[in-house]
C-alpha cells in the first residue's frame, strides 16, 4: 500500500514548506509515501464558489486511480485521537490494495462529485486551521501514527 497526500495550490510559507517536507522525510521511511499538489485555479477570484468547487473538484477526480480509497480531511468527518488514527492506518495497511488517498480541498471545500467518489471522511479538529497548517498536522499526525505503530518513543501516553 502507498499512501499519497493530495491538496491543491502549493504551500507558501517557508516554515511550512520545511517542516512539511522533514515529516514527509521522516514517513517514507516506514511507508511509501507521497505529496501531490493540484495547482491553484488560476482567475480564481473571477469565479463563484461553487465554480471554484467544481473546477478544483474536476482537477481532483482526475488525479483519482481505480482501486484508491478516498479519504477526505473534512471538517465533518470522523475524529480520532491520535492512537485511534494509529489504529485506523494499521487497519487500512492490511486492507488496502493499491493507495490509500487523503484529500485536502481548497480554500471552499469540495465539489459534490468529490464527495461522492469518496469512501470515507475523516477531521482533525473542530478548529479551523489554514490549508497550510493542516498539511503540516496531517504529515505529523500520520508520522505520530507510523511512530505508535512501531512502539517508539515519539508518542507519549
Amino acid at each position: 500500500m502507498k499512501i499519497e497526500f493530495l491538496v491543491i495550490g502549493k504551500t507558501t510559507q517557508s516554515y511550512f514548506v520545511e517542516s512539511i517536507a522533514e515529516y514527509c522525510a521522516r514517513l517514507r521511511h516506514y511507508i511509501p509515501f507521497e505529496m501531490t499538489v493540484i495547482p491553484e485555479l488560476k482567475n480564481a477570484k473571477s469565479l463563484s464558489v461553487e465554480q471554484q468547487k467544481e473546477r478544483e473538484g474536476e482537477l481532483i477526480l482526475k488525479s483519482l486511480r481505480d482501486g484508491d480509497t478516498i479519504v477526505l480531511l473534512d471538517e465533518h468527518g470522523k475524529e480520532f485521537t491520535s492512537m485511534q488514527f494509529a489504529d485506523y492506518i494499521e487497519k487500512k495497511m492490511h486492507t488496502v490494495a493499491r493507495r490509500l488517498l487523503f484529500i485536502v480541498g481548497g480554500p471552499y471545500g469540495f465539489s459534490s462529485a468529490v464527495y461522492a467518489a469518496a469512501h470515507e471522511k475523516i477531521s482533525l479538529s473542530k478548529m479551523t486551521f489554514s490549508h497550510q497548517m493542516i498539511r503540516l498536522i496531517f504529515t505529523e499526525q500520520l508520522y505520530r501514527a507510523m511512530t505508535i505503530l512501531n512502539n517508539e518513543p515519539y508518542h507519549h501516553e
